[in-house]
């Protein structure tokens, strides 16, 4: 099969894929997440599968984007949806009870918020474009 064309909006997407599977690993293979101290073994659980989430949403952003397809707009819907969950997620989170954006001696606020906005709009520009 021929592979789909290099467009703005695969563009758009496939640097969603590659944001969504690298960035939790640049951001929680730290100090501040999975080698703190503080956080107990459960904790670094559930970072472990937050970072897995984000490769594996990459890995299927990065599919939908390319596959070849004779519905090549709901291929690029598809992959906006992989694309941009990581980031509702991660906006989400913050709701939670007792839940802070960054542990106290790291800093304060929700650092993090303009950057997964931004990523939850990036895939959908995407498919706009696409």
């Amino acid at each position: 099969m021929p592979r789909p064309p290099m467009t703005p909006g695969r563009i758009c997407l496939s640097l969603t894929a590659l944001a969504t599977s690298i960035t939790p690993y640049l951001a929680d293979w730290s100090p501040s997440h999975i080698f703190n101290p503080r956080w107990p073994p459960h904790a670094k659980f559930h970072n472990g599968q937050t970072m897995s989430l984000g490769l594996t949403l990459g890995i299927a952003t990065a599919y939908y984007t390319w596959r070849d397809t004779t519905k090549p707009k709901d291929s690029l819907r598809t992959a906006a949806i992989f694309g941009c969950l990581y980031y509702l997620a991660g906006l989400s989170a913050i709701l939670y009870p007792g839940a802070m954006g960054t542990d106290p001696e790291f800093g304060e606020g929700f650092p993090q918020a303009w950057l997964f906005a931004g990523l939850v709009g990036l895939p959908w520009l995407g498919v706009w474009l696409g």
